[in-house]
């Protein structure tokens, strides 16, 4: 791993933010020889916050990736394999149920914890040798930049201390800094931002049936309610609540938690038995004005952020990075200059949109109340339309538009 003991440095790529996304974009860059380097605001000792106890449902598409970049054999923790979804809302007629095997595939993806994710990553990471790490590091901003190179301020150490200031410069900037990213804001880039008043309590949860690979998705007036059948006999359950009920439902105890679940899930899982910590989220979209400025590319939540429902957004991000790492193998950084970034954005442009519309219209959609007769009718055709469920299916396995090739599962 590269040393930067100097103030200053140059780097082909400097990728801020070390979380899912950036990590996986280094990773991707490896085979190439760039000189990369990565500007990370946690410590060495510590993955950053991203990294908690939350249940990544990973896409085929992704799983082939991250198998591919070493990542998944990495886990020291067993994943759950996602056979079946089954989709439903409480008060409608209908379901959606899909299985994989009648598609030809063993699953449709996999659930990882985060942490157990953050902790592979990690591992493969440590095992570059053309990576730079700044960490602690914090963007503070873009120095006066050329056509040649993009100027970046940072700052060494966490906030509130005395920081040494140093300027590395780039040929590329990518912005995988997350859903607030400063480095959109400092590109003049912006963002158009939707608060769907949901809060989202993410646990583990334990039923007194243990998974069978079947993912879980129930909706209700104020949002879905999600059962991932993880690796290790647990649930990971994302449980939306109304924004303003949201402290009330973060101080009720472990036992009137899974009483309230229980009540907007129903039994298919049946008891709920045990609950692990809860943390909470708010529910929103924000999606940037444009994915690029000269030298300069954003990715992952500081591209966009959805809301959670179908689990689209860390698998949209990814194929992002992947995408971009693919059009720099394939073109050289020397393209960079020369509209590979136009070709970036419009080469993301379908899978982007699509992937939008279908989360955000899934969540409007299945909250709202007045639509009720409108809604157990497109159930009850989702459930007889193969040719729906085919769209539905190829979208969560993480096929739209012009995925990367290690999405396809080839190198």
């Amino acid at each position: 791993m590269a040393s930067h003991d100097s103030p200053n440095a140059s780097h082909d790529v400097v990728i801020v933010g070390g979380g899912l996304v950036g990590a996986s974009l280094a990773l991707a860059l490896e085979r190439q020889g760039l000189d990369v380097a990565m500007v990370e605001a946690t410590p060495a000792a510590r993955l950053p916050e991203v990294f908690d106890q939350r249940n990544l449902s990973l896409a085929e598409a992704s799983v082939n990736a991250l198998d591919a970049l070493g990542v998944l054999p990495a886990l020291r923790a067993p994943s759950g394999r996602i056979r079946r979804i089954h989709v439903s809302r409480a008060g409608d007629f209908g379901r959606v149920l899909l299985r994989a095997e009648d598609y030809g595939r063993e699953a449709f993806g996999r659930v990882v914890v985060a942490r157990d994710l953050g902790d592979a990553l990690e591992a493969r990471l440590r095992s570059l040798s053309n990576l730079a790490r700044y960490r602690p590091a914090r963007f503070l901003g873009l120095g006066e930049s050329d056509s040649e190179w993009r100027r970046i301020r940072i700052a060494d150490g966490h906030a509130g201390v005395e920081q040494e200031e140093r300027v590395l410069e780039a040929r590329l900037l990518v912005a995988a800094d997350g859903s607030d990213s400063a480095v959109r804001t400092a590109l003049g880039i912006g963002a158009q931002r939707h608060d769907y008043g949901q809060r989202l309590f993410v646990a583990r949860l334990r039923s007194e049936r243990a998974p069978n690979g079947t993912a879980y998705e129930r909706f209700g007036d104020h949002g879905p309610t999600a059962l991932l059948p993880r690796g290790d006999r647990h649930y990971g359950l994302v449980h939306a609540v109304a924004g303003g009920d949201a402290d009330e439902v973060a101080a009720l105890d472990d036992a009137a938690f899974l009483a309230r679940v229980q009540r907007a899930f129903g039994w298919r899982a049946g008891r709920f038995l045990e609950v692990g910590p809860r943390s909470a989220y708010p529910a929103q979209r924000i999606v940037a004005d444009a994915v690029h400025a000269p030298r300069a590319a954003l990715v992952g939540n500081a591209a966009q952020s959805l809301h959670p429902v179908g689990a689209q957004g860390f698998n949209l991000g990814l194929r992002d990075a992947l995408t971009l790492a693919e059009m720099l193998e394939a073109e050289g950084m020397a393209a960079v200059a020369g509209g590979l970034l136009e070709r970036y954005a419009k080469r993301r442009r379908e899978d982007r949109e699509r992937t939008l519309a279908f989360s955000d219209g899934l969540a409007r959609f299945t909250a709202n109340e007045d639509l009720s007769a409108l809604r157990a009718l497109g159930w009850f055709a989702a459930g007889r339309s193969p040719s729906l469920q085919a769209r539905l299916v190829g979208g969560a396995m993480g096929y739209r538009g012009d995925v990367p090739a290690l999405c396809r599962g080839r190198a």
